[in-house]
């Protein structure tokens, strides 16, 4: 029997019409679909991609929000044998990711373990969230020949990387947001900084006034600053 083959497949931000046409036919085609469990309530993959789903079998996969390397590292495997379970009976299976699966994505851990047991794999571009977030702010992300960093802000200290030259992005902001704020006032930078919080969801929010926004903020929420 001829093994199935794992999509990785990106839906984009949160907004339902940012989803590809591509990302749309990779999921009608498919036989399974695979979707993220974060244990955090709403399965916002789930809500931009019910109507394509139609009566497919559908799995999901742990994804815990952790930090625990072991614990990662479990979820990973089994997440990644339950699909090769999936393709070992022929059958194609679709991992949805929000945003892009190139972008720090926790589909990209299963995408190797999958690759490395030598399973047919790809990947689908989705919209990415600092794109999207720069839409709706209605600015360039960069210009002629500026460059763009784009930073994990809940990982380290991220002044270094804010002094660089160049237009900065600095991804999932979350919990830290009251530091990443007080590093960004540290690089006299508030006048240049904007945020998006949940964008293209329901609960979005836009600020354009980076001075005004509280010390909690949606894991969801993306920060850009220009110069």
């Amino acid at each position: 029997m001829e093994k199935g083959k794992l999509y990785g497949v990106g839906i984009g931000p949160g907004d339902k019409e940012l989803i590809t046409l591509k990302a749309v036919n990779t999921i009608k085609n498919a036989d399974v679909i695979a979707l993220p469990d974060s244990f955090s309530g709403k399965n916002r993959a789930y809500e931009i991609v019910k109507e394509y789903i139609d009566d497919k079998e559908t799995i999901y996969l742990p994804m815990p929000m952790t930090k625990d390397k072991e614990h990662l590292k479990a979820s990973h495997e089994s997440g990644a044998e339950l699909i090769i379970s999936y393709l070992d009976k022929g059958k194609n299976t679709a991992f949805v990711t929000l945003g892009d699966p190139s972008v720090y994505s926790t589909y990209m851990y299963v995408h190797r373990i999958v690759e490395s047991k030598g399973y047919n794999v790809e990947m689908v571009p989705g919209v990415t969230s600092f794109c999207a977030s720069a839409a709706r702010l209605n600015i360039s992300l960069c210009d002629g020949n500026e460059p763009l960093i784009i930073i994990p802000a809940n990982y380290k200290d991220n002044k270094e990387l804010l002094k660089l030259s160049g237009n900065k992005v600095l991804m999932k902001s979350g919990k830290k947001i009251a530091k990443v704020k007080t590093e960004i006032e540290e690089c006299n930078l508030t006048d240049k900084t904007y945020m998006v919080e949940n964008c293209g969801m329901e609960e979005e929010k836009i600020y354009k006034d980076f001075s005004k926004i509280s010390d909690e903020s949606s894991y969801f929420s993306l920060i850009i600053v220009k110069g």
